[in-house]
């Protein structure tokens, strides 16, 4: 008796063990995974140069904090911003968000610069609004204030 309830029990352990390998997810992709789309995003960044068009911090425009200055993103991880008389060296990647939202993708930026500094309004890890060839638009909602910030890189 007692080798027969050991034999049962060993038979439902190796079904469940079986069953509990195996993935419902028929199409053997991940649905997190964004990579492409990461990829693509790197790539466009990487060519030329950019300036912001719009920053709006918490319903107030500060574009004219950037007047002047191009923004070169290198396939290193290094961010310069540049106006010709003052350079800031930084660090920028894209990245799969940790929110719950599948698809979210975030364009991190940071700049070492004191608190009262400009450039450090950009430094946040931007959500991705929408991409082209030649615009990023990206927002951040502060947990803080709750306020909204908003930014946006064109190609020159």
């Amino acid at each position: 008796m007692k080798n027969t309830f050991f034999y049962g029990l060993l038979i439902m352990l190796s079904m469940t063990l079986m069953s509990s390998t195996c993935s419902s997810d028929d199409d053997g992709g991940n649905q997190n995974d964004n990579s492409q789309e990461i990829a693509q995003i790197e790539s466009t960044v990487q060519t030329g140069t950019w300036q912001i068009t719009s920053y709006v911090d918490s319903g107030q425009d500060e574009t004219t904090d950037f007047n002047g200055f191009d923004f070169t993103f290198a396939s290193d991880g290094t961010l310069t911003a540049t106006d010709g008389t003052t350079t800031y060296i930084g660090t920028w990647s894209v990245t799969s968000s940790n929110s719950n939202d599948d698809n979210d993708i975030d364009f991190n930026i940071s700049f070492p610069v004191p608190d009262t500094n400009d450039f450090e309004d950009l430094n946040d890890d931007w959500d991705i609004v929408s991409n082209t060839n030649t615009s990023i638009n990206l927002i951040d909602i502060s947990g803080g204030n709750g306020g909204t910030d908003t930014l946006v890189f064109q190609m020159n």
